[in-house]
């Protein structure tokens, strides 16, 4: 039987990923430090606070946020435990509706205004078509989410763990047992205004997260993806074949060695 263990893109077995709410003018400062050091974010937006006083506008909605990613945050960041459940659909369908339209993308991702989700809610959520939410319920882990429309985040950036937390995440893996080290993410979130006069807490994070060759810097889209189709393999009984039906070259441990399986291939292991 042959053993499989999901490796991130190029085989790391790290990834860093932000999620910042609210798409206020902070958020300016915010990207041009998180491009200095590489790092990657998701951004969700209420599209019907844009172009209002102390919030970014459409036209620079696409600039600004070019190689991050663009989420829902709802239309106009209502508290969805206060709406009825076509109150809930509207404020999604109405911010996914904009947001698209504005930046000529698919949005499929969304972060829970307050934090605050139900099964009613999520229910919703999924029927508006979005694949995954973040919540505000810090884990205070490295762990993959069971369900994406669950997406608890590592901790929020202020949290009194966040420097702790970021030594923890790049201690020293067990290399000798590869088939022991698990993929980890570490998810930061938080609003760029909290950050208004005191960017150089921004700065030191980043210097501490980034520049990792262990490390895939994604968006929150971009390990969902990843994590999809890791998950659409298919394999023949005992494992030794393995067929890759997506369009993403995916990668692996496989009995205790790195197995690239190219998009569409089909490969075949010795046990």
């Amino acid at each position: 039987m042959v053993e499989y263990f999901m490796r991130f893109p190029n085989f790391k077995t790290r990834a860093v990923t932000l999620s910042y709410d609210d798409g206020t003018v902070f958020d300016r400062e915010m990207v041009s430090i998180l491009n200095k050091y590489g790092m990657k974010c998701t951004f969700n937006l209420n599209s019907n606070l844009l172009d209002r006083s102390r919030y970014v506008s459409k036209e620079e909605v696409n600039s600004l946020y070019k190689g991050h990613e663009v989420a829902v945050h709802t239309f106009t960041h209502k508290h969805l435990h206060s709406l009825s459940s076509g109150g809930v659909a509207l404020q999604i369908i109405k911010d996914r509706e904009l947001l698209e339209s504005i930046t000529g993308n698919i949005v499929k991702g969304m972060a829970y205004p307050f934090g605050l989700s139900d099964d009613s809610i999520i229910d919703t959520v999924r029927a508006c078509g979005i694949n995954y939410s973040r919540t505000t319920s810090s884990t205070l882990d490295f762990s993959l989410p069971k369900d994406f429309l669950r997406w608890n985040p590592t901790c929020y950036h202020a949290h009194e763990k966040t420097d702790e937390l970021i030594e923890e995440f790049f201690e020293k893996e067990d290399i000798d047992h590869p088939w022991r080290v698990r993929p980890k993410v570490f998810y930061m979130y938080g609003h760029s205004y909290e950050f208004e006069n005191n960017f150089d807490r921004l700065e030191d994070l980043c210097k501490k997260l980034a520049g990792k060759e262990s490390v895939w810097y994604a968006t929150n889209g971009e390990i969902f993806d990843y994590v999809t189709e890791y998950k659409r393999l298919d394999f023949s009984l005992k494992g030794e074949i393995v067929h890759n039906p997506t369009a993403t070259d995916i990668y692996t441990l496989a009995n205790g060695k790195n197995l690239l399986i190219p998009a569409g291939k089909t490969l075949r292991i010795e046990e």
